[in-house]
C-alpha cells in the first residue's frame, strides 16, 4: 500500500497564508459593498470637504450607535423599580467593572447627539439643503431631532434622583397646557396623576424600546434618501464644465473614519474626566430650588417666565410649522447648496444672529424689572396681558425683522430676497434660542429669579 506523503511546513504556512488573505480579501470586499450601498461610488470633490458639512449627520449616526452600545451593557444591570432603580445606578456607579465609565459614556453621548443634530439642522437650513425634491427628507431630519429630544427626555428620569425627578415633573407640567389634548397627553406619559412607578415604567419602555426603534427606521430612510438624490445637495453646476468627482473610497471614507476617531477619543475623554451626575435619591416632597427641567427644555422653561403657557406653547407650534414649511416658504432653488446663499445672505445672517444675541436679554432684562402690564392694565385680564400681548409682539419682531432685511441695502446696493430675508429671521431665531436657554441654566438661582451665576 502507498503511504501518503506528508506535507512540508513551508507548504501548510503558505496555504494558510492564502486562505487568511482570501479571508479578509472577502471581509473588505463586504465592508465596501456596505459602504458603497450608504453612499455613491463616485462624489462630487467639494462634497466631502469637511467644513461644508462638519460630518454633522455621520457623527450624529455613530453617537446613536455609541447610543446603542452602552444602553445595551446598561440595561443588563438597571432595575426599572422606583425602589430598587436609584440602587441600580449606585453599583454601576461603584461596584461594576467599568459601570460608571459605561454610564458616562451613554449620558455625555446622548446630550452630544442633542447638539450635533440641532447643529445638522441649523447647516441644513443654512445651505438650503431641502429643496430640489429634498422636501420629505428635511421634514425626516426634524423629526429625527425631535425624536432624539424625546430619547434624552425619557432617559433623564431613569436615575431617579432628584434632578431627574422634579426635572421630568416640571417638564411633564407644560403639556398640561397644550390644548385639547393636553392633559391626556401628560396622564398617559406619567401613567397617573404624578411622577412614579408607572411613569418609571412608561418611560423605560419608550427609552429602550419605542424610541430607538423609530430612530433606526426613519434614520435608515433619512440615510436612503440622502444616497437616492444622489449625496449629499451641492450647488448647481451652471457653467457646463464637468464637475470633479472622486472615489468613496477612500477619499470620502477616510474623512469619515478620521472624524469618527476625534469623537470617540473625545467622548471617552470627557467621560473619564466627568462622570455621569448623579444626586440625592427622588423625593417626592422635597422640590428643590429651583426645579428646572432639562437643560434642552430651558429655553422654553425660560419662554414661560415672560408669557402665559398657552401663548408660549402657540409661538413655539408656529415657528415649528414654519420649520416644516420651510421648503414652501423657500422655493428658490437656484442657490441650493450654497453657504447663506449669497453674500447678502451671509450679512443678513450675520445681522439677524447679532440682533437676537443683542435684542434677546434686553427684552429678558425689560420684563424681569420694567414691564409690568398687569399692573399698569389691572382690568386687563391675564391670558391677554402676559399671553396674547408678549406672543404677537414676539411675531411681529419676527415680521419686522423680515421687512426690515427686505427694505435695507445690504451688499452691492443690493436688498435681501425672499430667501435671504428667511435666512436672517432664521438665524435671529436660532440665537435667540440660544440666549434663552443659557439664560436658564446659568442665570436663574432660587425661586427662578434672575441673577448672576457667580
Amino acid at each position: 500500500m502507498a503511504q501518503n506523503t506528508p506535507i512540508p511546513w513551508w507548504q501548510k504556512l503558505l496555504v494558510t497564508q492564502k486562505a487568511e488573505k482570501t479571508e479578509t480579501g472577502q471581509i473588505r470586499r463586504a465592508a465596501n459593498s456596505l459602504i458603497l450601498h450608504l453612499h455613491p461610488a463616485r462624489v462630487p470633490a467639494q462634497a466631502i470637504r469637511f467644513t461644508y458639512t462638519w460630518g454633522l449627520g455621520g457623527i450624529s449616526a455613530l453617537l446613536i450607535v455609541m447610543l446603542a452600545l452602552t444602553g445595551l451593557l446598561l440595561m443588563f444591570r438597571y432595575d426599572a423599580r422606583i425602589d430598587y432603580a436609584y440602587i441600580s445606578i449606585q453599583q454601576m456607579e461603584s461596584e461594576i467593572v467599568f459601570g460608571s465609565l459605561i454610564r458616562a459614556l451613554h449620558h455625555w453621548s446622548a446630550n452630544l447627539l442633542v447638539i450635533t443634530t440641532f447643529l445638522h439642522l441649523v447647516r441644513v437650513y443654512f445651505t438650503g439643503s431641502y429643496k430640489l425634491g429634498r422636501k420629505a427628507n428635511w421634514i425626516i431630519g426634524l423629526v429625527l431631532f425631535f425624536l432624539a429630544l424625546v430619547a434624552n427626555f425619557t432617559g433623564y428620569l431613569l436615575p431617579w434622583d432628584q434632578l431627574a425627578y422634579w426635572a421630568i415633573t416640571v417638564s411633564t407640567s407644560l403639556m398640561a397646557y397644550i390644548p385639547l389634548i393636553g392633559v391626556s397627553l401628560r396622564t398617559f406619559m406619567l401613567g397617573g396623576p404624578q411622577v412614579g412607578q408607572a411613569t418609571l415604567s412608561n418611560f423605560y419602555a419608550l427609552h429602550v424600546v419605542f424610541v430607538p426603534a423609530m430612530i433606526l427606521i426613519l434614520m435608515s430612510y433619512h440615510f436612503w434618501k440622502v444616497r437616492k438624490n444622489g449625496g449629499i445637495s451641492q450647488p448647481i453646476n451652471n457653467s457646463g464644465e464637468p464637475v470633479e468627482r472622486v472615489s468613496t473610497i477612500p477619499h470620502l471614507v477616510n474623512v469619515e473614519y478620521a472624524a469618527a476617531l476625534v469623537v470617540i477619543a473625545g467622548v471617552l475623554l470627557w467621560s473619564m474626566a466627568n462622570p455621569a451626575p448623579l444626586g440625592p435619591i427622588a423625593n417626592p416632597y422635597s422640590s428643590p430650588n429651583p426645579a428646572k427641567a432639562a437643560w434642552y427644555f430651558l429655553g422654553l422653561q425660560e419662554l414661560l417666565l415672560h408669557m402665559h403657557p398657552l401663548a408660549a406653547l402657540s409661538l413655539i407650534g408656529i415657528l415649528c410649522a414654519a420649520l416644516v414649511g420651510a421648503p414652501l416658504l423657500d422655493k428658490d432653488d437656484r442657490d441650493i447648496g450654497i453657504y447663506f446663499r449669497s453674500p447678502v445672505g451671509r450679512r443678513a445672517a450675520v445681522l439677524g444672529a447679532l440682533i437676537g444675541f443683542n435684542l434677546t436679554p434686553l427684552m429678558v432684562l425689560l420684563d424681569e424689572y420694567v414691564i409690568d402690564i398687569p399692573g399698569w392694565l389691572p382690568g386687563l385680564p391675564a391670558f391677554i396681558g402676559v399671553g396674547l400681548i408678549p406672543c404677537f409682539f414676539t411675531l411681529g419682531v419676527f415680521a419686522a425683522i423680515y421687512i426690515f432685511f427686505r427694505k435695507i441695502q445690504l451688499h452691492d446696493q443690493r436688498n435681501a430676497n425672499h430667501s435671504e430675508a428667511l435666512l436672517g429671521v432664521f438665524a435671529f431665531a436660532v440665537a435667540a434660542l440660544l440666549i434663552l436657554t443659557i439664560v436658564g441654566i446659568f442665570f436663574r438661582g432660587a425661586n427662578m429669579a434672575l441673577g448672576l451665576p457667580f
